[in-house]
């Protein structure tokens, strides 16, 4: 691809190709999407996902391409366990994981749901082991090498994940894995920025010492406390992490974790890797687990959001109008059909502008003096300052209406 920032589907900067840039790139060749959804996402304050809607979260996942799903912890519940048996017995054409604390018997739970593997956790920073735990580091050794070495038995495949690595003293972090390395068994690890208080440097610099270490995969497990969620996992794959964990547009405890659909974009747009994942069919996605979860998003949410490429501004409406045919992104960054979403629409409010009109009077079929035009942009302006909102097609007619027929429009 000789312009790898411009394409049919995506028109972004080029400086992200820059030899310099590139040069400081060191992503694996394979990487893989771990879905949470149905297991960290749910710890969202306030979403119960039940037995059924994680079955048909799972399948619309499948659909998308996501290589791992986490369905689940199964000592949660007794529904749980039932939806993570459930997701296993439909043969989905990816890899169904389930979750565990660093307790034998929750191995033993994950091997009779049959899945293919486990996400199995220990706190990893020695203040939250003793704050939050009571416990000492001696504990968290133990019992990782006592619980991993019964997943090996178990024959799961098995990743180990360290609560809180980002907070952790490096070289204690460091010891904690090579000792459950050496004396336990972990196919996979993952550093884990839990509290979402790491920068994409740091997770860079940690990722390096884990690689220089280390000879297993490394996965990266990041939250969005700060805002930089994708940022360092986008930074722990491009030194050398291969499993990416996220969520359906970024549910999760707090402030949430990493969006799936931000981080597979970035990916795919941003630096040119083409993962294998179905982003046709994120829109969708979202508003399903949107609808099962209860909880709506900000209309100008990134990949997703209703209202993403709704235009008000007459300026970028004017931009749009001219642009859409020889160049139609030239405003947007992506084209709306690669996510599935709906396409741009230009609306009418307090910062509409003459192109805004024109567009509408088109749809209608109308034509319009340029005073006539003036005087409808004057009055939807009104309209939408009077009542703080948008117009609707119907008010917009009116309004139309009335000028073009020389009546006056009384107000809402």
């Amino acid at each position: 691809m000789s312009q790898p920032w411009k394409t049919d589907q995506w028109f972004t900067s080029p400086w992200n190709h820059a030899p310099e840039v590139q040069s400081q790139l060191h992503f694996p060749e394979k990487i893989r999407i771990h879905d949470v959804t149905l297991r960290d996402g749910e710890q969202q304050t306030g979403i119960v996902f039940r037995r059924q809607e994680k079955v048909t979260i799972a399948k619309k996942l499948a659909e998308a391409g996501v290589h791992r799903i986490e369905a689940g912890m199964p000592a949660v519940s007794a529904e749980d366990e039932a939806a993570i048996k459930d997701i296993v017995a439909l043969g989905l054409p990816c890899e169904i994981f389930s979750f565990a604390r660093c307790m034998p018997q929750d191995v033993k739970l994950a091997k009779d749901c049959g899945v293919h593997g486990i996400i199995t956790e220990i706190p990893s920073s020695e203040h939250i082991i003793r704050n939050a735990y009571g416990k000492t580091m001696d504990w968290a050794i133990k019992s990782s090498i006592e619980t991993t070495l019964a997943a090996k038995e178990a024959g799961l495949y098995t990743v180990f994940f360290t609560i809180d690595s980002t907070r952790a003293e490096i070289e204690r972090l460091l010891d904690l894995f090579e000792k459950v390395a050496t004396e336990g068994h972990m196919d996979a690890l993952t550093l884990a920025d839990s509290f979402g208080g790491c920068t994409p440097q740091g997770v860079a610099m940690v990722i390096g010492k884990l690689r220089a270490r280390f000879p297993q995969p490394i996965e990266i497990h990041c939250h969005e406390d700060f805002g930089l969620g994708v940022a360092n996992t986008i930074a722990a794959l491009a030194h050398g992490a291969s499993v990416a964990h996220v969520t359906v547009t970024g549910t999760g405890e707090r402030a949430g974790n990493v969006p799936l659909e931000d981080t597979v974009m970035a990916l795919r747009c941003l630096y040119n890797k083409d993962i294998g994942i179905k982003t046709e069919v994120f829109y969708e996605l979202s508003k399903l687990v949107q609808q099962l979860s209860g909880f709506s998003v900000p209309p100008n949410r990134p990949i997703v959001g209703d209202w993403l490429y709704r235009i008000e501004s007459g300026i970028v409406s004017m931009f749009h109008r001219r642009c859409r045919v020889v160049e139609p992104l030239e405003y947007i960054p992506f084209h709306p059909s690669m996510v599935g979403r709906p396409g741009v629409d230009i609306a009418l409010g307090k910062g509409s502008g003459l192109a805004n009109i024109e567009e509408h009077l088109e749809r209608r079929q109308k034509t319009a003096s340029a005073d006539q035009a003036n005087e409808i942009l004057a009055r939807v302006k009104q309209f939408s300052i009077e009542n703080k909102r948008l117009l609707t097609d119907a008010e917009f007619d009116e309004i139309m209406n009335a000028v073009l027929e020389g009546a006056t429009v009384a107000k809402a």
